[in-house]
């Protein structure tokens, strides 16, 4: 899935939008965000100036948007059409090794369960064979105000 088709299932754009492909793909069950990082992605500016480090906490959002985008996939469109899917807690984050320029992170989520529109997922971020984060997160899907 390319980053026009991930458009068209969760509401996240440029800059905000942090996976470029979603592949992989098991209904239900699991999938892989892949996510370029490029030295001058807009994080890097400030943090850290001449050593540039990934934020953690948009790793965190790279996992959330790779399950919402698996979510969404798997599930009736018109469930989540105009919807959202909210991050409500995020378990068990640990941040192994820095995440820095031109390298390609991909973050295998995985669903655990979910009831009603309350997902449970985890995730391990990885480059190449190295671990660079994993995390356990919920999120709900509501309804979007207009």
């Amino acid at each position: 899935m390319n980053t026009e088709e991930i458009e068209n299932l969760i509401p996240h754009r440029k800059p905000f939008l942090l996976i470029d492909k979603l592949i992989e793909i098991v209904p239900m069950i699991s999938a892989t965000g892949v996510m370029n990082i490029k030295k001058n992605d807009f994080f890097f500016n400030g943090h850290f100036p001449g050593q540039p480090v990934m934020p953690g906490v948009l790793i965190v959002e790279a996992f959330g948007q790779s399950a919402a985008a698996l979510t969404a996939y798997s599930i009736d469109p018109e469930i989540v059409k105009n919807k959202l899917v909210y991050l409500m807690t995020v378990n068990n984050a640990r941040f192994r090794n820095p995440v820095m320029p031109d390298c390609q992170l991909m973050l295998k989520v995985e669903a655990i369960r979910s009831k009603g529109k309350v997902w449970k997922y985890k995730g391990v971020a990885m480059v190449g064979d190295k671990i660079m984060a994993d995390s356990e997160w919920m999120a709900t899907i509501v309804e979007r105000k207009e």
